[in-house]
């Protein structure tokens, strides 16, 4: 049976896929051209020329010498959507984003491109090889989820043609909207995937649900066998970090800070893991300056990366091409990635001691840690090698020390930020809304002494230091501004919740009809405002409260105020 959808069919029923992918693209290899979009699917889908470019160029590597057979990596680039694409997809995100932790928040600048390279010998092709990408396009950070998804699409692509993409984008519409907390089946060409989306609320290890329960809950596949992927989003931080895993502590201090990084490894594969695993290392904290996992120099924003600013843009870089050791060797942090295995326990070379193309594996940088190794944690690390842990093992214990330093550093903040909000009692309901205290730098770091970070994890160092370099981060600032933003909605929610709650005819009987028109118009406002959480009792309320002020109001006045 044909499933392929008719062209004139495409437009409306294709938007749904938006859901979960942007659109799905094959590149290939020309020789005249270079590298080319054979295929763009869903067909309305419209990238700018610069996207196009992008995605070219991004989904091939660099030097293909080492690439023979199937390569997998992932980038991301700056996204321009038209004005009706940004509002539905505002208005989904908005949902999905208020109920999963900040890193796996979707970004409307961007987009990540997740690529399926495959490279053969073929004697019947005039360049003697045949190279061609699929590429999956999605706003959402899922790498695990898309991984396995190219895993199956990919290969039934080389081997059937283009209707295997189709049948593809078809499955994905036929997929529930994404949403936190909830386990996923996602039937995929005849495989079924399932995943949960961890909330705001469950920011351990990865799902919140046990492969166990997931099996449990998976009633509606018959006996078809369910591809359980743990973790949508987690990096493997052993593997990816194996080099450099001496140095992990004073990694997690470069990404907090959104200090200016480059990785160069050899190939595409190895730097894209490598930057998802050290933006990994700060989850659940979302690292917020710009980033790249595979950064070429075709790409439409090289020359703003390679610039020798000083210092360089906030910006974490993966790179292939032996030309980035000359452009970039003025960046103050280079991870210098290797073919070996092996963990790099020397130590930190300077940056000016980075030698162009000879260089070691290992990290080159002059920054000074502002905290002091975990022995502990490097020790028993070391020993699950000699002992043969196995690396998933290895990877967890690496992923909780992480994400414990990262809670820790984060929750005096949390608390420092909670103590700014005012008591209940002194919100008056006849008044604005009040709003939280400013930020101060100075109060809150006179409270670390008796409920900083060093009394949780042990570790010792510059705590003070290291939370200045912060505040002065775009990590810092994101996180406040969205931390300060809530806390103002939560305000204003418990602000109409009083006024809901009060004798408002009492408080308007003797005020003039200014008072009482204004009092009409805020609360309508307010009412009106669907992003604050208020309960739908209370603005039914607030709704009655108006029409009683109104009551109160000379009948010329009601008239106006009704055809308002």
């Amino acid at each position: 049976m044909d499933l392929r959808i008719p062209q004139m069919d495409l437009i409306l029923p294709w938007d749904r896929l938006r859901d979960w992918v942007h659109c799905m693209a094959v590149v290939t290899f020309d020789l005249e051209l270079g590298q080319t979009l054979e295929m763009l699917f869903p067909p309305h889908i419209k990238l700018t020329e610069p996207e196009k470019s992008n995605v070219c160029y991004l989904s091939f590597p660099d030097s293909n010498s080492g690439c023979m057979g199937d390569t997998q990596f992932h980038f991301r680039i700056r996204h321009s959507p038209n004005k009706l694409d940004l509002v539905e997809c505002q208005q989904f995100s908005k949902a999905y984003n208020s109920k999963c932790p900040p890193a796996l928040q979707v970004d409307h600048n961007s987009i990540l491109g997740y690529v399926y390279f495959r490279q053969v010998k073929d004697p019947t092709l005039r360049r003697g090889y045949f190279q061609k990408s699929v590429v999956i396009l999605s706003k959402f950070p899922f790498l695990n989820l898309f991984t396995q998804m190219l895993d199956i699409l990919a290969p039934e692509f080389f081997d059937k043609g283009p209707d295997v993409i189709t049948s593809a984008c078809q499955d994905i519409y036929m997929w529930p909207t994404p949403t936190p907390g909830q386990v996923l089946n996602l039937p995929f060409l005849g495989s079924n995937l399932q995943i949960t989306i961890p909330t705001v609320n469950c920011l351990s290890n990865g799902s919140p649900v046990t492969s166990s329960q997931m099996n449990t809950q998976d009633t509606s596949f018959g006996s078809k066998i369910s591809t359980i992927i743990p973790s949508v989003y987690q990096a493997d931080l052993f593997q990816a970090l194996r080099p450099v895993l001496s140095h992990v502590h004073l990694l997690w201090e470069l990404v907090l800070t959104a200090e200016p990084i480059v990785v160069m490894a050899p190939l595409p594969d190895t730097c894209a893991n490598t930057v998802h695993a050290l933006l990994s290392m700060i989850f659940p904290l979302r690292y917020c300056a710009d980033y790249r996992p595979y950064f070429t120099i075709h790409d439409s924003d090289f020359k703003e990366y390679t610039m020798k600013t000083n210092p360089p843009p906030p910006v974490i870089l993966g790179v292939t091409n032996p030309f980035f050791a000359k452009t970039l060797q003025h960046w103050p942090h280079i991870i210098r990635m290797g073919e070996t295995c092996g963990v790099n326990i020397g130590k930190l070379k300077k940056a000016s001691n980075f030698k162009l193309l000879d260089s070691q594996p290992g990290v080159y940088t002059g920054y000074k840690p502002f905290l002091q190794k975990d022995k502990g944690l490097l020790k028993k690390i070391v020993m699950g090698m000699q002992s043969q842990r196995p690396v998933e093992v290895q990877t967890v214990i690496l992923r909780k020390h992480l994400h414990e330093l990262t809670e820790s550093f984060m929750i005096p903040l949390e608390r420092y930020l909670a103590s700014l909000m005012p008591l209940q009692k002194n919100i008056c309901p006849c008044k604005s809304a009040p709003l939280p205290r400013p930020f101060n730098p100075e109060e809150f770091l006179a409270t670390l002494d008796t409920s900083g970070p060093q009394l949780t994890t042990g570790i010792k160092g510059d705590w003070s230091g290291l939370y200045k370099k912060f505040f002065r981060s775009i990590n810092f600032s994101e996180w406040y501004n969205m931390r300060y933003r809530e806390a103002a909605e939560k305000l204003q929610a418990l602000h109409l919740e009083i006024m809901s709650d009060s004798d408002i005819r009492s408080w308007i009987s003797g005020r003039d009809e200014v008072e009482a028109v204004d009092l009409i118009l805020r609360l309508r406002e307010q009412i009106a405002q669907t992003n604050l959480p208020v309960k739908t009792d209370v603005r039914e309320k607030l709704r009655s409260h108006v029409e009683s002020i109104i009551k109160t109001l000379p009948d010329d006045l009601q008239s106006v105020l009704h055809c308002d």
